[in-house]
């Protein structure tokens, strides 16, 4: 297990501080323009089909039924992106973010009014996005803006940028996809090549570092890397007892997997099981935990010949043994995913050029045990 310490680094916060302050800016003045007739802009239903229970929402086991809610519908919310990825719910504001890879921005929809705006411009080719413990935004940035460094940062709450990993053992990272944060405080992220072979996503690059999984410590901020043997590591999180890592191979071969890793006390992992095996052309990219155990997978092709894309688009859903439950279908690949609302029984689904949602009976594993 290799290791290094990468102090945080402070990015020039005039220059954060002023996007920061304008992007305070533009929000207000939206709010601002509309004025007392503002509640005339709450956000309506979308529904992609009129009948309940819709029929979008398959169940594929009976035990999903207790997950399904008879009366709720698949719901577009937005859309007019390139590819959308690595979406997180932001309580405290109630408003969801959303990477546009190809446009090197964050969108942000907002829950009341369902308005949906550009958050941050010059992302850096934003991939994943989380919360830390504190409620502070991270973000795997796959491709910065004007050089060649990818890298993972945190926002602060006054609107500076702090970079917790930017290369290890001297080498830069491939580009950091998704991330997620464990209850000790530590950030765990994935590094494939997805976004060092052209120029739509990023800027075009020879790899340094082997496909990876590190882990930032919550205290030290020591980057570990934990994995090095998965073709493509893409989407990760934990259980609900924390103590099981779930990653996807998104370059498995001849099928996508999920493997889980026990995790140990020390933050190392113990011997990996194959969890999820991705039948009939299928692909996993984002994926979730809920507080019952089960993974809510985004889904799409693996891109074969043989693929019927329209069969396979949505989210698929996984109980604690790996069988799959329940399927979500919609008109566009599902990138990534995330629950949120002011229950946390929204789910969230970023899916190619628009984001989805849709209520369920259950939460995410981590719901009430970090900011909302």
């Amino acid at each position: 297990m290799n290791t290094q310490t990468n102090a945080p680094i402070a990015e020039e916060p005039q220059t954060a501080r002023r996007a920061f302050l304008k992007n305070s800016l533009m929000v207000s003045a939206g709010v601002a323009s509309m004025g007392g007739l503002g509640l005339s802009r709450l956000a309506l239903a979308e529904p992609l089909t009129q009948r309940y229970p819709d029929e979008l929402v398959e169940i594929l086991d009976e035990s999903f039924t207790q997950y399904r809610l008879f009366n709720a519908s698949v719901e577009k919310i937005a859309t007019g992106m390139r590819w959308a990825e690595g979406p997180v719910w932001v309580g405290d504001g109630r408003y969801l973010l959303v990477s546009d890879i190809p446009e090197n921005r964050i969108m942000r929809w907002d829950e009341i009014t369902g308005s949906f705006d550009v958050y941050r411009e010059h992302s850096n080719h934003s991939n994943g996005l989380a919360r830390d413990l504190q409620g502070r935004l991270l973000v795997c940035e796959g491709s910065t803006t004007n050089d060649l460094g990818r890298r993972v940062t945190r926002t602060e709450p006054d609107g500076s940028i702090t970079v917790l990993a930017h290369e290890f053992e001297g080498k830069r990272f491939n580009s950091p996809n998704d991330l997620a944060v464990r209850q000790d405080g530590s950030i765990w992220f994935t590094d494939p090549p997805f976004q060092t072979g052209n120029f739509y996503e990023g800027h075009k690059i020879e790899t340094q570092l082997p496909d990876g999984v590190y882990r930032i410590d919550g205290d030290t901020g020591t980057v570990t890397r934990v994995i090095d043997s998965l073709s493509g590591p893409n989407g990760l999180c934990f259980s609900p007892d924390q103590k099981t890592l779930y990653v996807v191979e998104g370059r498995a071969k001849p099928n996508r997997l999920v493997w889980a890793y026990p995790v140990n006390d020390d933050g190392t992992l113990g011997e990996r099981r194959k969890h999820i095996e991705a039948q009939s052309h299928g692909a996993l990219d984002g994926i979730k935990c809920d507080e019952a155990g089960n993974l809510w997978c985004g889904w799409g092709s693996s891109g074969s010949p043989e693929a019927v894309t329209a069969d396979l688009d949505g989210v698929m859903i996984f109980n604690p043994e790996g069988k799959a439950i329940g399927k979500i279908r919609l008109p566009e690949r599902c990138a990534n995913l995330c629950f949120g609302g002011a229950k946390g029984n929204r789910l969230f689904m970023a899916s190619s050029h628009s984001i989805y949602s849709l209520y369920v009976n259950t939460r995410d594993a981590s719901f009430g045990k970090r900011p909302a």
